[in-house]
């Protein structure tokens, strides 16, 4: 990556995870980094530099002035933004009935919405540069979703929708848009402080404990590297013809061939009763 051209990159969720390792590796690459967390010290800390290349930015993605300012200062400190790279997320578990309704809106607030804020206020400068490339990192469980994660699946395969359309409005404008969609990886994604789980379970949903209980086992054993995900995703910011989609890890591919499969042969099922309904 030494000798890519120099970008500036604006990243969120940067002080743990896939966000720290691609924060890291952009930087050791001499990279323009702009990168945000809720708390600056952690995010400083975990970086672990003050290099003139890095701006660390303390930002609420849910607040849409907070973003327009971060936005902006990047776009002040480096004179462009060419990369934007939506990390940031929340992960909750649960049936629908087991959680409140604060409890979802705070996963779509920081999934969804905090992700159209950056995106809305990121595309001003990049349709003026006539450039850019805006990754949106979503999930398997954005394309498809196990027992269990009902509310996490519904802000990921809304990340997914919004970015297919997203890379056929920006087009004309040579802006770029994909959608990473990871399997499991050993990140801290499962830890107590990155995962909400229903704080009065209902003991009917035997389903929805056994699938908990399966990925908190997995925890600290998933299959991802992290450091190999972030490499790939750096390179698709450079890359002048980036995929729409990007899936990520054995698990994420085995998963979206049998989705596929699956809904290929129900679509075929019903075609009869599907076609029936024109004039």
């Amino acid at each position: 990556m030494q000798d890519k051209i120099k970008k500036t990159w604006f990243i969120t969720g940067a002080s743990k995870g896939l966000g720290l390792a691609i924060v890291k590796q952009l930087l050791a690459a001499g990279q323009n980094v702009a990168a945000t967390s809720r708390n600056i010290a952690s995010l400083t800390t975990a970086v672990g530099t003050t290099h003139k290349n890095f701006l660390p930015i303390q930002a609420n993605l849910a607040d849409d002035t907070s973003v327009k300012q971060a936005i902006a200062e990047t776009n002040t400190t480096f004179g462009s933004i060419d990369v934007l790279i939506n990390n940031a997320g929340y992960g909750i578990g649960g049936s629908l009935e087991e959680l409140t309704d604060a409890e979802v809106r705070t996963a779509f607030d920081v999934n969804v919405f905090g992700t159209i804020n950056t995106i809305r206020h990121v595309l001003p400068y990049m349709r003026q540069q006539q450039s850019g490339h805006i990754i949106n990192i979503a999930s398997i469980a954005g394309f498809t979703a196990g027992t269990g994660w009902a509310p996490y699946a519904a802000t990921k395969f809304a990340i997914v929708g919004l970015t297919e359309v997203l890379a056929d409005d920006v087009r004309a404008f040579g802006i770029k848009a994909t959608v990473v969609a990871p399997g499991a990886f050993r990140t801290n994604f499962l830890n107590d402080d990155s995962l909400a789980i229903p704080q009065n379970p209902i003991a009917d949903y035997a389903d929805v404990r056994a699938s908990h209980q399966h990925y908190l086992t997995m925890n600290g054993n998933q299959a991802g590297d992290p450091e190999k995900a972030a490499a790939v995703m750096i390179e698709a910011g450079f890359n002048p013809n980036p995929p729409v989609h990007l899936f990520l890890g054995t698990d994420a591919y085995t998963r979206a061939l049998a989705k596929i499969e699956s809904l290929t042969n129900e679509i075929e099922l019903l075609k009869d009763i599907t076609t029936s309904t024109d004039y």
